[in-house]
């Protein structure tokens, strides 16, 4: 079995994102990425610093506005770097405060600065195969399969979660590759048949090592995007241990989709940058 790395591939793109820095800042800019981190969440905090070490490796500026939980300070911050022009990518981390949906911050982002493709036209645009950010861990599952040369165009191809910010995006995204998409979820039946028959497995459900050896046919390429914390450490959806003597591929956790996920969030930020 092939383990697909995503910390190589991660280094590769960020090798490109070097380049469009330093052309950028030829022209006098500076690729911005402003970053907010609504409440104390220890792992959202985390995974900013995870944003922060990565952005400042490739050259791009990451300024990172941590709040107090506070709604109304929330907005007040969204709105205001929304306006500043000198801010070309913005993304909220959640979780939010309590009464907000990812759906109202996600609208005040300006599709253009929608880095991580919150914003909910981001994803009508999606749909409808118009120019735009998709969200980067959907994103981060189709660059993997790229670089791995993974057949995409008739494959069957199996999507397990349906949540705004990866199932649906990814399934979308695989359509626009010509895979034959099934989306499962908490209410499918028969849930190991349906995923045994896929060519391709995009876990992403959000269970610890939900999906064992006997979901996957032989030689299939399992793309894990689960980030569970456990006791024993983090570990993602698939039971890779049980799935390894199976499976034709895999991205392991750590180390897979995630340093993908980063480096496409500061790729997007480059490419926000208008003339």
């Amino acid at each position: 079995m092939k383990f697909l790395d995503g910390r190589s591939m991660a280094a590769e793109i960020g090798r490109g994102v070097v380049d469009d820095v330093e052309r950028l800042r030829q022209a006098g800019v500076v690729p911005t990425l402003g970053v907010v981190l609504p409440t104390s969440d220890a792992a959202a905090r985390s995974y900013v610093r995870v944003i922060e070490r990565t952005a400042a490796k490739v050259g791009v500026r990451c300024i990172v506005h941590e709040l107090s939980g506070d709604p109304t300070e929330l907005l007040t911050t969204v709105d205001r770097l929304a306006a500043d022009d000198d801010v070309h990518g913005l993304i909220v981390q959640t979780p939010l405060p309590a009464g907000l949906s990812a759906a109202d911050i996600g609208a005040r982002i300006p599709a253009h600065k929608d880095v991580d493709g919150m914003n909910p036209l981001s994803l009508g645009r999606l749909a409808l195969g118009l120019p735009c950010f998709a969200p980067a861990t959907a994103a981060a599952v189709l660059e993997i399969l790229h670089r791995s040369d993974i057949k995409l165009a008739g494959t069957r191809t199996v999507v397990i979660g349906r949540s705004p910010v990866v199932g649906k995006p990814a399934s979308l995204l695989l359509l626009a590759e010509d895979a034959t998409v099934t989306v499962c979820h908490s209410r499918t039946t028969d849930l190991i048949s349906i995923v045994h028959e896929a060519d391709i497995v995009v876990a992403a459900v959000g269970r610890p090592r939900m999906i064992g050896k006997g979901f996957i046919r032989t030689g299939a390429t399992v793309i894990d995007v689960g980030t569970n914390v456990t006791d024993s450490g983090l570990v993602g959806d698939v039971d890779a241990e049980a799935v390894a003597s199976v499976a034709g591929a895999l991205t392991p956790v750590p180390g897979g989709v995630g340093p993908v996920t980063t480096m496409l969030l500061l790729r997007n930020t480059t490419s926000a940058v208008t003339p």
